[in-house]
């Protein structure tokens, strides 16, 4: 089925992974993809950007996918419904998230950890993305989306807050719990929110002013540098910056059973610890891979609840590669949003 989608459109592709500054992607034109039986052709109205679209772009991220299209973030609409799709509509708003595939058989989503599926398969990553001006996306693995919350500030929610929700859970905190939160891009704004909405304390250990301030604006209870020592022991922290070597910093600011959750999908070398400053009395160090379908789903009607809104920076969908180096270079606060400027 079909609402008369175009046969070629505008897209971004990865040339070949280098420095996001090297200009190591292309805006080319190409086919619409066909949905294959089971799939939605989605038009992409917004594509939020993330820091593994960098990794991807630069190569931190083995290649799975020559020329891939980034992006995992979307908010769009249902263009075109493949065979065999009885539950999405023609014109359904949907949002396009990181997981796109798990077989559904294997021992990890038997016992409801698709996350850990050894055949998982990713937006952006093992096929095209949402930095084009159409994608697709698996029904089962598709979100469907309120009404009455705009593109711009929805985009964001689909990783950057699933993600963020997910390292939440993994870091186990306490009721009324003393969260810090290292890096303070567009995950950890959004987890601040949800945190500080039930109940905890938050201390931003960041760089940057920008980001300092946003802490601030949100209802954090203190702003340092990343290495800096939070005014209070921890009982849970949240490492979103790639820099293996603020796990010791981290564990050193844990409380006694103090939990460290590493959300990035990609962190560099970590330096030794040293067992009785940064492990001894129970202190744990976990790391977060993907999210399932019920993480998103929570947190979207946890998002929606608590009224968790995105900071946001807007960019059309042909400065994706100026965003991705902003990004890189900590330009601003909050998520940058790719827009398509074709989409009606």
């Amino acid at each position: 089925m079909t609402v008369g989608s175009p046969a070629t459109m505008r897209a971004w592709e990865v040339s070949q992974p280098a420095p996001i500054e090297t200009g190591p992607l292309r805006y080319v034109e190409k086919p619409v993809p066909a949905p294959a039986p089971g799939e939605l052709l989605v038009q992409v109205l917004a594509c939020a950007v993330c820091r593994t679209d960098l990794h991807v772009s630069e190569g931190d991220l083995p290649v799975h996918r020559e020329h891939v299209t980034p992006g995992h973030m979307v908010v769009g609409r249902a263009a075109e419904l493949g065979e065999g799709v009885t539950d999405y509509a023609l014109g359904d708003r949907v949002g396009v998230a990181w997981l796109r595939h798990t077989d559904g058989i294997c021992a990890y989503c038997r016992r409801g950890n698709e996350n850990l599926c050894p055949n998982s398969r990713y937006t952006g990553w093992d096929a095209d993305g949402g930095y084009a001006e159409y994608t697709t996306v698996p029904a089962a693995f598709a979100y469907r989306l309120p009404a009455d919350v705009p593109d711009v500030e929805l985009a964001p929610l689909l990783c950057a807050g699933i993600i963020g929700y997910r390292a939440l859970l993994r870091a186990s905190l306490p009721e009324h719990g003393k969260l810090g939160l290292y890096g303070f891009g567009d995950s950890a704004h959004l987890v601040a929110q949800l945190a500080l909405a039930q109940g905890a304390t938050v201390h931003a250990l960041t760089r940057g002013a920008a980001s300092q301030r946003l802490a601030l604006e949100l209802g954090a209870a203190s702003v340092g540098g990343a290495y800096d020592s939070p005014p209070e022991p921890l009982d849970s922290a949240i490492l979103f910056a790639p820099v293996g070597d603020l796990v010791p910093v981290a564990m050193r600011a844990l409380d006694r059973g103090g939990v460290l959750a590493v959300a990035g999908i990609h962190l560099t070398d970590t330096p030794p610890l040293n067992y009785e400053r940064e492990l001894f009395y129970e202190k744990e160090l976990r790391s977060v891979t993907s999210n399932t379908r019920d993480d998103g789903r929570e947190f979207l009607e946890l998002a929606l609840r608590y009224h968790v809104r995105a900071t946001t920076h807007v960019y059309p969908m042909s400065q994706a590669q100026q965003a991705l180096q902003d990004l890189k270079a900590g330009v601003f606060d909050g998520a940058a949003v790719l827009v398509n400027e074709e989409a009606p």
